[in-house]
């Protein structure tokens, strides 16, 4: 039976090789419409929108130059009724924008109500269809502009209750938000760094089984999750968790914590908890194992913040930007209720693995084969403080030539040629054990010509970035000759050798010049996927023509520690922390003009500073990328 198992846990490294993103925000103008009657046969359209504190609406009538954007009324034709006017507005408050030379800003806040006065032209019901689009703004940054639908309908009745109509307030819907949270949990349990910790977990819990301990370790995960990460952010900023999964430091104590857990379960030594928390734990009734099962649950939760942090990350920029509690945590709640569910499940039951045959043996070759996938996981950590610090020691090719090398060992284990002897005394290969060192020898075989550049899209996002080598060798694709946007100070190697900024306003004033969109490419070192998007995506040729030839790219990379020059350094006014770094500088950015700090972020803008469409984020189908560029084109 163990040979069983030996081969299923052998193949368990395909899945190294799943991502995903998330995003949520709220949106701080509520709109309420209704209608009332007015003198004579003529209707009032009221549109009252509801502002939260420190935000503001533009006037109608403000008209500031390549600035914020007035609020605009716009009426579905109809033969039911003709407009008396254009829509009326109370006095706005007004203010000079030093920002845009001195000009007058006309906005509102708190509240407002703007008037559409009406004609009918039939005796019967009026159905009213409008959208009113407007751009709030706050103390320290504009979101998108929004399109808000209106939908009225008027009956003529001489009752005054029923001549009244009101369109239902839109509120956000916590159940929603728990449910955004729910599934993101599930989705990132296919992440990497979750997914190769569910053996780990097994392990741990055999011999400390118990359906009690494994509530307790699950109910762990979701208090670190929603407490740890809550607070953190909370009191950090919203750039907290991107520094968190992107320092350099902290991706390299990963990697040591990696290849301990892979020398150990090579057998060199077992790890266990230091003996003076044992000894306080069995002080305690009925919890000896508590706070090891509480360490358990918070190594997860570290190890998996460069998986999981995208997907938490905009729950947590809504709290530091909103100040917002209750949606975050609910979201948070949602997430990590998900994601402890199959630890709670494996962990529940481990004590049934005591039951097989020769369980022992089969313990120590689950270990073997965990000891092997952890040691090629670590250099994923460790390529990322590589990346981040620039220190060019692991470069692509070094990084896939390790691969080959353990996952050579690997499948040689698998055939019992490499043994353990504390583990691994029967020389006979099962079927499993075969079919595992096929699979296993074919992935090395597939790495190979990664040294010679080959893409490896089935590694995609664990790699270093194709132009992170030593060797360069001519593209495949064609460059086109538009390439002047890359001066002498910006060109660094771009993904599938693209022309590229990474400087915003340099790349501003290039896209003026030539009258071209931008896309902002909001990226990190240590982002998993957008290395799947560059390798993936990119290097589709529809969508590289786009990019290439039609897009002035800025890439900005949210993790580079390249410190700024003490002129350049400032104080954030979303986080109130000193911005030091370039990678500082690019994460406020995104914060503050998007509201999220998530990676990869994708903005189309032209040279105005204005939205093209909607941002995209991680987005693995090429066709509905490739419609997103093309509409940004069209709208430009």
């Amino acid at each position: 039976m163990y040979q069983k198992f030996k081969g299923i846990l052998g193949i368990l490294f395909i899945l190294f090789f799943i991502n995903v993103n998330a995003q949520i925000q709220e949106n701080p103008v509520k709109w309420k419409s209704s209608i009332e009657q007015g003198s004579g046969d003529t209707l009032h359209l009221k549109f009252s929108a509801v502002i939260k504190k420190g935000w503001h609406i533009n006037s109608q009538f403000n008209k500031i130059q390549d600035g914020p954007l007035p609020t605009s009324f716009h009426f579905e034709k109809s033969d039911q009724y003709i407009l008396a006017g254009r829509v009326m507005e109370p006095k706005p408050l007004n203010r000079i924008e030093k920002e845009f030379e001195n000009q007058t800003l006309h906005y509102f806040e708190n509240e407002v109500t703007f008037i559409q006065k009406i004609i009918p032209k039939v005796k019967d019901s009026i159905k009213i269809k409008a959208t009113v689009t407007y751009m709030s703004c706050g103390s320290t940054m504009c979101l998108p502009p929004e399109t808000e639908e209106i939908n009225l309908k008027y009956l003529p009745k001489k009752n005054a209750e029923n001549a009244h109509y009101v369109q239902p307030e839109k509120q956000a819907n916590l159940w929603w938000i728990f449910l955004g949270g729910f599934l993101g949990g599930f989705l990132a349990i296919l992440t990497p760094c979750v997914f190769s910790m569910i053996p780990l977990t097994v392990s741990y819990f055999t011999k400390n089984g118990g359906i009690k301990r494994a509530i307790i370790y699950a109910a762990s995960i979701v208090a670190i999750y929603v407490t740890l990460g809550l607070t953190v952010t909370l009191t950090l900023g919203p750039d907290a968790l991107n520094a968190l999964a992107s320092n350099g430091i902290v991706n390299f104590i990963f990697f040591l914590i990696f290849v301990v857990f892979a020398i150990s379960f090579l057998g060199a030594f077992e790890i266990t908890l230091p003996s003076s928390w044992l000894n306080k734990s069995d002080e305690m009734a009925d919890k000896g194992g508590l706070i090891g099962i509480f360490f358990m649950a918070f190594t997860l939760a570290l190890v998996s913040f460069s998986c999981t942090g995208p997907i938490i990350g905009n729950l947590l920029v809504e709290a530091a930007i909103s100040g917002s509690i209750v949606g975050p945590a609910i979201g948070m709640f949602g997430f990590s209720f998900a994601l402890s569910i199959p630890f709670l499940l494996f962990a529940a039951f481990p004590s049934m693995l005591k039951k097989l045959p020769k369980s022992g043996s089969w313990l120590g070759k689950v270990k073997v084969i965990l000891g092997f996938l952890e040691l090629a996981l670590a250099l994923k950590f460790l390529s990322t403080f590589d990346l981040v610090y620039g220190l060019g020691i692991l470069k692509r090719e070094l990084f896939i030539a390790i691969w080959i090398v353990i996952f050579t060992l690997f499948g040689f284990y698998m055939l019992g040629k490499l043994k353990f002897d504390e583990y691994e005394n029967n020389s006979k290969v099962s079927i499993s054990g075969f079919v595992s060192s096929i699979l296993i020898f074919s992935f090395v075989v597939y790495l190979i010509p990664g040294l010679w550049g080959a893409p490896l899209k089935l590694a995609s996002g664990f790699l270093p970035p194709s132009f992170y080598k030593e060797w360069n060798q001519n593209n495949t694709t064609s460059v086109s000759s538009n390439t002047e946007n890359v001066t002498e100070k910006h060109s660094q190697p771009c993904p599938q050798n693209l022309n590229c900024y990474h400087d915003y306003e340099e790349g501003l004033a290039y896209a003026k010049k030539v009258n071209k969109p931008i896309i902002l490419d909001f990226t990190g070192w240590s982002c998993v996927n957008c290395r799947k998007m560059e390798d993936n995506v990119w290097s589709d040729k529809e969508v590289w023509e786009k990019l290439n030839n039609n897009y002035v790219l800025i890439s900005l990379y949210v993790d580079d520690t390249t410190v700024l020059p003490e002129k350049e350094q400032f104080i954030s006014k979303t986080t109130g922390k000193k911005i030091k770094t370039i990678g500082n500088k690019w994460s406020n950015f995104q914060t503050e003009k998007f509201q999220t700090n998530s990676q990869p972020y994708y903005a189309l803008m032209d040279t105005n500073g204005n939205m093209l469409s909607k941002p995209a984020a991680y987005e693995p189908d090429v066709k509905k990328y490739a419609a997103f560029l093309q509409k940004g084109i069209e709208n430009f």
